[in-house]
C-alpha cells in the first residue's frame, strides 16, 4: 500500500550488509528484513544515511531496494532516493515504486540556505519524480547543514500534496514537533506522519510531543518498537525506564564517523547480519572501542535480557 499520513510505529533504517570484500550480502538483507518483521516493526527504510548509499552505483542501489521490498512482503518499505541530480532521483524513485515500494525519502542538498531555496528544491524534486509518488522530507540539519524552520516545513507540505511524512532529526527539535502538531490541531496544516531519527536519542520525549514513532537505526530496534508501544499504552515510566537502560549504548553509537561501525558490530553479534563490514571508504572500530562496547553490553544485560547472550 502507498505510504500516507497515517503511518506510525517504527521504520528501522536498514544498514546495507556487505561481505569483507565489499560485495553486497543479500542473505543478510533477507535475515535482517525477517528480524525487523519479527520484532514488530511497522515498516522499514532502505538506502538512508546509514545505508551507505553514496558508495553504491545506480544498479546496485536498485538491486538492494528490490531485494528488501521482495523480502518485506506486505511490510511497507521507504526507499531513500536522494541524489545530486534529479535524473538519478527520478530513475531510482520510479523503479522502486514499480518494484512495490511504499514511498521515497528525499534529503536536501547541503547548498540550500534560504527558505525559498529549500521550498523551491522540493517543488522541483516533486516535478522530477512525479506527483503520484508519496514522499518523506528528511530534516537532518546536523548532517546536511540545511536548517528547516517549522514554517518552511509547513510551506513544503502545503505546496506538495504528495508529501505525507516528515523524518524529524533536528536537535534540539522537541519544540518543532509541538509547533507542527499545534498547526495541525488548529487546521492550518494538514495531517502528516512524523517519525523521528537522530539515532532515537530523544525518542522518549518525541513521542510525547506528538511524533508517531521512529525512523532511525539502532542495534536494538526492538527496544525502539517497545518504547513506542509502551508510550501508546500510556505506560510512561516503563517506556522511560527501558529507554534509559539503553541510553549509554545508544549515545555511544551516535558518534559521528564511527557510529555505523558500532551499529554493525552489535548487529553482527546479535546475528542480524553476518558481518560488520562496511564498503570503503569507511571508519572502523579500534580494539579499545570494542572493549567499551562490550562493557556497555554487559551493563545493558543487567536490565534487558536481549543483551544477555551478547555480554562477553
Amino acid at each position: 500500500m502507498p505510504l500516507d499520513h497515517t503511518a506510525k510505529g517504527v521504520y528501522p533504517i536498514a544498514p546495507t550488509p556487505f561481505h569483507a570484500d565489499g560485495r553486497i550480502d543479500f542473505d543478510s538483507i533477507d535475515r535482517m528484513t525477517d528480524f525487523y518483521r519479527e520484532v514488530g516493526s511497522t515498516g522499514m527504510t532502505v538506502l538512508g544515511v546509514m545505508g551507505e548509499a553514496p558508495k553504491l552505483d545506480g544498479a546496485e542501489a536498485l538491486e538492494i531496494a528490490r531485494r528488501f521490498i521482495r523480502r518485506a512482503g506486505d511490510l511497507p518499505v521507504i526507499v531513500g532516493v536522494s541524489a545530486p541530480g534529479f535524473a538519478a532521483m527520478r530513475a531510482l524513485a520510479t523503479a522502486s515504486m514499480e518494484a512495490g515500494a511504499a514511498g521515497v525519502m528525499i534529503a536536501p542538498p547541503n547548498t540550500l540556505r534560504t527558505d525559498d531555496q529549500i521550498a523551491g528544491y522540493y517543488r522541483q524534486a516533486v516535478e522530477a519524480i512525479g506527483e503520484d509518488i508519496p514522499w518523506v522530507i528528511q530534516d537532518y540539519p546536523l548532517n546536511f547543514s540545511v536548517v528547516m524552520t517549522p514554517g518552511v516545513i509547513k510551506r513544503i507540505v502545503t505546496e506538495n500534496p504528495s508529501c505525507v511524512m516528515l523524518k524529524h532529526e533536528d536537535w534540539p527539535g522537541l519544540e518543532k514537533i509541538s509547533t507542527l502538531r499545534g498547526w495541525q490541531a488548529d487546521g492550518s496544516l494538514r495531517p502528516i506522519s512524523i517519525l523521528c531519527g537522530n539515532g532515537g536519542l530523544f525518542l522518549d520525549f518525541e513521542v510525547e510531543r506528538g511524533a508517531d514513532g521512529a525512523m532511525t537505526g539502532y542495534a536494538f530496534p526492538d527496544m525502539l518498537v517497545e518504547v513506542v508501544r509502551l508510550q501508546a499504552e500510556g505506560k510512561r515510566d516503563a517506556a522511560h525506564d527501558l529507554f534509559d537502560a539503553h541510553l549509554p549504548l545508544l549515545r555511544y553509537e551516535q558518534q559521528p564517523g564511527v557510529g555505523l561501525a558500532i551499529r554493525k558490530y552489535v548487529m553482527a553479534k546479535r546475528g542480524i547480519i553476518a558481518s560488520d563490514a562496511q564498503r570503503k571508504p569507511a571508519a572502523g572500530m579500534s580494539a579499545k572501542a570494542k572493549t567499551e562496547v562490550e562493557y556497555l553490553l554487559r551493563r545493558l544485560a543487567r536490565f534487558d535480557r536481549r543483551a544477555e547472550k551478547l555480554a562477553a
